[in-house]
Order: C-alpha cells, then sequence, then structure tokens
C-alpha cells in the first residue's frame, strides 16, 4: 500500500516502441513508495523515454505498469497529475534570460491557476499569496536552493547559474505542484563526482520526505532500486556481432591484399 506521500512503482515486460523501432523494451520496477529509482543505462538507450512513459508523457507499446494504484497506459492523466518532471530536455527548459525570482514566479501562477481546486481559486488574494509564498520557499528548501547565496540574490538569470545550481531550480520549481513522484532527467550529466554526490544526497533527501524519485543517470548509486536500459546480449546481439566481426576480417584481408599488390607494382617499377 502506498505511503501518504510517495508512490510504489512497479511495471513487468514494460516497452515502448517507436516510429524507428524499440525506444526500450523487457523493463521490470519493483519499488516501494519513497523509493530512489535509477534508470541508468548508455545515452540513446531510452532513458528519457522509460521516464516519460513511468510519469504517465509517453504511452507503452507493451507490458504492464502501476504507478500507485494507476494503470498504465490505462490512466495517464492520473499519473500527470501525482507526478512533476525537473530537468528534462525539451521539457522542462529554463530561460536563460529569465531571473530565478521570474522562473518562481510564473510557476506559482500556473500551479495557483491549474493546478489548485475551484474553491482555491475563489479564497480572498491574500490567502492565496500567502499560499503561493508558502509553496515556492517550501519547494525551495526542498531542492537546496539558497537564493540569497546567489550571485545576485532571486534576480540572478539563469544563465548565470551553476551547473547543480540550475538542476536545483529544476527541481524546486517542480515541487511547487508537491508530486507525489519526480522524475529527473540527466541527472549526472558533464557534473564532477563532487558535484554528483551532492545531487543524489538531494534526491535521497527528497526520499525520506516520502516523494519517490525516478532519476535518468549513467552511473547509479548502490543504494538505488537500479532499473537498467543497457541493451542485452542475446542470441540476436551476439550473432548479429559475429556477422559484423566477419564483414570486418574480410574487409581487412582484401585492404592487406591491395597493399601487397600495390607494393608489387610499385617495386616493378623501380626495377
Amino acid at each position: 500500500m502506498d505511503g501518504p506521500h510517495g508512490l510504489g512503482v512497479r511495471a513487468e515486460d514494460l516497452g515502448l516502441k517507436g516510429p524507428r523501432g524499440w525506444a526500450f523494451r523487457g523493463i521490470g520496477v519493483d519499488a516501494e513508495p519513497g523509493s530512489l529509482i535509477a534508470i541508468a543505462g548508455p545515452s540513446g538507450s531510452g532513458r528519457t523515454c522509460l521516464l516519460l512513459a513511468l510519469t504517465g508523457r509517453m504511452k507503452p507499446t507493451e507490458g504492464y505498469a502501476r504507478i500507485g494504484q494507476s494503470e498504465l497506459p490505462k490512466r495517464m492523466a492520473a499519473v500527470r497529475r501525482f507526478s512533476a518532471l525537473a530537468h528534462v530536455p525539451g521539457v522542462t527548459d529554463l530561460e536563460p534570460a529569465l531571473s530565478v525570482a521570474e522562473h518562481l514566479r510564473e510557476r506559482a501562477l500556473l500551479q495557483r491557476r491549474f493546478g489548485g481546486s475551484v474553491r482555491g481559486l475563489l479564497r480572498p488574494r491574500a490567502e492565496r499569496v500567502t499560499e503561493a509564498r508558502l509553496r515556492v520557499d517550501g519547494a525551495l528548501a526542498a531542492a537546496g536552493l539558497d537564493r540569497e547565496a546567489l550571485p545576485k540574490g532571486s534576480r540572478t538569470a539563469v544563465r548565470d547559474l551553476e551547473r547543480v545550481e540550475a538542476l536545483r531550480l529544476s527541481v524546486a520549481l517542480a515541487l511547487i505542484g508537491r508530486p507525489r513522484l519526480l522524475g529527473i532527467d540527466d541527472t549526472d550529466l558533464k557534473l564532477s563526482e563532487a558535484e554528483r554526490a551532492e545531487v543524489w544526497a538531494l534526491l535521497r533527501s527528497l526520499t525520506e520526505t516520502g516523494t519517490t524519485v525516478v532519476a535518468v543517470c549513467s552511473e547509479a548509486p548502490e543504494d538505488a532500486v537500479v532499473v537498467s536500459t543497457r541493451p542485452t546480449d542475446g542470441p540476436a546481439e551476439r550473432e548479429a556481432q559475429n556477422v559484423q566481426n566477419l564483414q570486418k576480417d574480410r574487409q581487412d584481408r582484401h585492404d592487406h591484399e591491395d597493399k601487397e599488390a600495390a607494393d608489387a607494382l610499385a617495386e616493378a617499377g623501380r626495377a
């Protein structure tokens, strides 16, 4: 049974096929509410597609998945309502020219307009403003982003943020909606070892409050529930590799024979 905040994530033989073939296939997940789930694998192995599928943004082609009490793909809309995304290229991109304050203000307005109830919209303005401020402050604290420590405080433009600061801001924006499931892409992309440790510590702290976190990475930490998108080396893959190796051997032999013939002609010319 799910806890008061996070959601359990279950999947079996989950796959998604696109115009160019399978983005991922045969994925299994079994994670309790409040887990740190790491989707690990090389770039181009379907990591982001799997993240979007588990958060209700892409429709699986085959297999079974359940997020909390909601089955996929039947209840994708329900999963989207209680999940949020951060740091996903092409989906949650930050505007480089806008300041931290502007991003936070925009997200709070969107949350108030589309994420709340009709009753909430009818509350006095002062109450709504106070609620928005509490949400923003809570999200920033959870994401570990101290506005006062930034070069120009809240007026700091996104383009002037360090890589980890930008990631923390993206996480904070996602947390304003108080999601029960948080998906994060490119968690460790272009980060130093120390920065990676810092980011994983942040994500663990979110799970400690009950939020289930699904994070795409190239290398998963030991304490995470690891879901690998690395292609399996099955019989078909081995056969394809054998054919590839045979073709390469043949080409190498042909190249060697051509070189020997050319050398012989050159030697004959000199004689």
